[in-house]
């Protein structure tokens, strides 16, 4: 596996899990929630799971902290989209620059340099 698989996989994973937290905060949404903080006027038989105001605080705090974490991975995937991106533009270049200096070779009567490997998937060819 070379560095552009791993850096795909990073991709592909970070996208997943931002469609999931995007999930979660688009998904359909009620009147009354099924977890609510419970309030001490609050009727209790209203049929609504009630959470203690520590818990979910608590659960709340790790929610925040989980956002923030997602928006830091977001800034990283979008930083290394337009790294990669210059990156296979200078590759398309250098496999470019090869295929010139290959064709003034064959044009002087020697022979010609092999292309790397790793080049050819940037070809235009």
């Amino acid at each position: 596996m070379n560095t552009g698989d791993n850096l795909y996989t990073v991709l592909v994973a970070a996208a997943g899990l931002l469609g999931a937290v995007y999930t979660a905060k688009a998904g359909p949404r009620s009147d009354s929630p099924a977890i609510a903080p419970a309030l001490p006027d609050e009727d209790r038989d209203g049929g609504a799971l009630e959470v203690s105001p520590e818990i979910w605080s608590h659960f709340n705090g790790k929610i925040t902290v989980l956002e923030g974490k997602v928006d830091h991975l977001t800034e990283l995937v979008e930083r290394q989209t337009v790294r990669v991106g210059a990156l296979e533009r200078l590759l398309r270049q250098a496999m470019r620059i090869i295929r010139r200096a290959n064709r003034r070779l064959v044009a002087r009567g020697e022979v010609a340099e092999e292309i790397p490997a790793e080049l050819v998937p940037y070809s235009i060819d």
